[in-house]
């Protein structure tokens, strides 16, 4: 075999620092135990990111695809490809040096196969994954009202009964539009928060108990996290910070 055709060594998962992006650790470890605790408790299903940036995260949730399970990550890339001018702007400000080639280089450091790629608005997701399909969706695209409302819809559609939704930047003071749909989704359309960290809010359709007491059980032997509980707006969900 040619010295060319050997495939390069794969990074692993400790090297993901290396990626550029907005992913901390209090997140890396919920999005590491709530998809191992799925898993755990024979919670099966596809896993969906809205929004990928540069891969950071979807290199960790590829990480938790099992054999038969499709993980699926849309993106505009390119401004170019916005739909309106407010998502264009917000591409250009935020996000000039993000293309498909950046992802997908990053991605194929750490793992053989890329995910399926869909190359468009976010506000399309539902043609291209099955309802009631996905046990995870990870929204961090567009941070407008408008869009990150019909995101949240369409998480809410293609959910399994107990699938969890993590919302980026809902609290962020640059991200108010996140702020205003997920607290929406909160008080209007059924959404139960199940644990905040300082950049995520984690929640379900489903019910929160189990997997929020199981994991404020976690959080007590953490070395470097604690949990608090905290009733907000009738439900129970437990506060997250870094020690």
């Amino acid at each position: 075999m040619a010295a060319q055709d050997i495939a390069p060594p794969l990074l692993t998962r400790d090297r993901l620092d290396e990626v550029e992006g907005w992913f901390f650790a209090a997140d890396v470890f919920l999005f590491d135990w709530l998809l191992a605790h799925q898993r755990a408790q024979g919670i099966c299903g596809d896993l969906l990111e809205l929004g990928v940036y540069k891969g950071k995260s979807a290199i960790l949730i590829g990480f938790h695809a099992a054999d038969g399970e499709r993980f699926t990550v849309c993106d505009l890339f390119d401004a170019g490809e916005a739909p309106d001018d407010s998502t264009a702007t917000e591409m250009r400000v935020y996000y000039p040096t993000l293309t498909r080639q950046v992802f997908e280089a990053n991605y194929l450091r750490f793992h053989r196969r890329l995910p399926t790629v869909i190359q468009s608005s976010s506000s399309g997701i539902t043609t291209h994954v099955p309802e009631r399909s996905c046990r995870f969706v990870h929204i961090d695209a567009s941070h407008l009202y408008h869009h990150v409302r019909v995101d949240i819809a369409a998480a809410r559609q293609l959910l399994t009964e107990d699938g969890i939704v993590s919302l980026d930047d809902f609290r962020s003071p640059h991200t108010p539009g996140v702020a205003a749909a997920t607290w929406e989704a909160v008080l209007t359309i059924g959404l139960k928060p199940v644990v905040l960290t300082e950049n995520k809010l984690y929640g379900t359709w489903g019910s929160p108990n189990d997997v929020r007491d199981t994991l404020a059980d976690r959080l007590a032997t953490h070395p470097t996290l604690w949990g608090v509980t905290e009733d907000v707006a009738g439900h129970t969900l437990l506060r997250v910070h870094s020690r």
